[in-house]
């Protein structure tokens, strides 16, 4: 019986080395799960020579809803900052009925490990009339945002983000300016007002340059982009994200176009 279980428990011990020296067993399933290479060696910077654009346009498939009215009357001094007729900027489309305004473009996926320059200059959101301007934008992590009231009257911003911190920031008086960075990337961070209730914006934040607002035309441009292949996404605070990939060659222009669909109204 002793000699049974030597052999038997040497048996095992060949196995498992076997299985070791094959690359079998716990270290297959490791390797595969590892994340693959990334496109670019870790720091190089985009050569400028070889660099492309992706263009585009954003259109919406249906209908545009009309956006919600805005009703300043609690604070008289909104009313009198305020002109002609107030909405929301929920769906802002062209005189054609069919171009995006508002809509965050940006690359989601295939940079790889480019390293870029810290970002210059400091974003401006700007309390005026009321209202957040602008009302959808884009900056890096680590820049700064300039935070302005130009009413003569209380406002606050509060920004509620999942990846970076919260923050809620009064200012009583016209002129006064506050500065904020944010330390990671999410798309999209929302900002709201606790005093007036109808002030809303969105703001992406990235750690590239590659991103862009669509404009009344519902066009935008993604500028020097290295070769490769890309997930681009187009981002709408109501009607959700849509992708799609792009293949750039050196020097080469793309041209994408994203649709969201309005679904129809539902009948009775």
């Amino acid at each position: 019986m002793r000699l049974r279980s030597v052999l038997i428990l040497g048996l095992g011990f060949m196995v498992a080395a076997s299985l070791a020296a094959c690359g079998g067993g716990g270290s297959e399933t490791a390797s595969t799960s590892a994340p693959a290479a990334s496109s670019a060696p870790a720091g190089q910077k985009v050569d400028p020579a070889t660099a492309g654009d992706v263009t585009g346009s954003v259109v919406l498939d249906g209908t545009a809803p009309k956006n919600e009215p805005i009703r300043m009357n609690a604070d008289p001094t909104c009313l009198k900052q305020a002109t002609g007729e107030q909405t929301q900027e929920t769906y802002m489309v062209g005189s054609d009925g069919k171009s995006l305004a508002n809509v965050f473009v940006y690359v989601k996926d295939g940079l790889g490990s480019y390293s870029y320059d810290p970002p210059s200059g400091v974003v401006t959101i700007d309390q005026k009339g009321c209202r957040y301007h602008p009302h959808v934008f884009g900056m890096r992590t680590g820049q700064k945002l300039e935070i302005l009231n130009s009413d003569p009257t209380l406002h606050n911003i509060h920004a509620t983000p999942k990846s970076n911190s919260e923050f809620n920031t009064g200012q009583p008086i016209q002129g006064m300016k506050t500065e904020h960075t944010f330390n990671s990337q999410e798309v999209m961070v929302p900002f709201k007002s606790d005093v007036h209730g109808w002030m809303n914006a969105y703001v992406g934040v990235l750690d590239h340059p590659y991103f862009a607002v669509t404009g009344p035309d519902g066009k935008f441009t993604l500028k020097g982009l290295p070769p490769g292949t890309y997930t681009v996404e187009a981002w709408h605070e109501k009607l959700g994200a849509t992708t799609q990939s792009v293949t750039l060659a050196a020097k080469e222009t793309k041209d994408v176009s994203f649709a969201f669909k309005m679904a129809a109204a539902p009948t009775n």
